[in-house]
């Protein structure tokens, strides 16, 4: 009998996620006929060994036209479709958040606490196109990876909001203009870039790029005892 996500939970699939390089998610899906699922690759961990994957919440960002009296007068109307804050009602155990920003340059779009907030949920880290804030406090919180072009001390409030959640979005890709994500497609970041796996694919795509993985490791261990380059291809395949 196949396996399908619906055999484990969020946690356990997020688990196997983790394990698998990025340059091993791109082949797999390579092969699959995917060939534009990488994202911008000025999208990146900001600390640099740092490994992430998650089932993607969504959020759009823009510029906020607004002054600071106007947005705290919504709020306070609670006419606000999505806040920094209530991202956190969205999360849940294995989810990683991925934001388009709209394009807007130099705010902070999260930062240490509210990063803080959505790890308490569940949330494995973030995913955005653009810059966050408190590198300190970032690299600080446990079990949370952070993929941004950089980061910035300017403030968002007043400069930039989410206006909508859980929808459809799209950020820059390397080999085509722009990766689609929809909320529930897998979300995986690391050293060597950041790869989004549709759903309906990613069970067969988990089970192939594990393959993968288990054939390079198998590799490594037969370099550190000592084997060639040419008997260890010959075994596992893989270059």
């Amino acid at each position: 009998m196949s396996e399908c996500e619906r055999d484990y939970t969020v946690e356990e699939l997020q688990a196997r996620w983790d394990k698998i390089r990025i340059a091993n998610i791109y082949d797999t899906l390579d092969k699959m006929g995917y060939i534009n699922q990488c994202v911008d690759l000025g999208i990146r961990p900001l600390f640099p060994r740092q490994h992430v994957a998650g089932k993607a919440i969504t959020a759009r960002g823009s510029r906020d036209p607004r002054n600071r009296e106007e947005i705290r007068a919504e709020r306070e109307q609670k006419k606000d479709t999505g806040t920094l804050v209530s991202i956190r009602d969205l999360c849940y155990q294995g989810c990683i958040l991925v934001i388009e920003t709209g394009g807007e340059p130099w705010t902070g779009k999260f930062g240490e606490m509210t990063s803080w907030n959505i790890q308490q949920a569940g949330c494995r880290g973030i995913v955005m196109d653009g810059m966050i804030r408190d590198w300190l406090g970032l690299e600080a919180i446990p079990n949370f990876g952070v993929c941004a072009r950089g980061t910035s001390p300017v403030e968002s409030a007043g400069r930039w909001g989410i206006k909508e959640t859980n929808v459809p979005i799209a950020l820059p890709g390397t080999l085509t203009s722009q990766v689609g994500i929809r909320p529930g497609d897998w979300v995986v970041g690391g050293p060597d870039g950041v790869i989004v796996i549709p759903e309906d694919i990613s069970m067969e795509a988990l089970i192939k790029a594990e393959e993968i993985e288990g054939r390079e490791q198998g590799m490594r261990e037969d370099f550190a005892t000592g084997m060639s380059f040419k008997d260890a291809y010959a075994k596992w395949g893989r270059a």
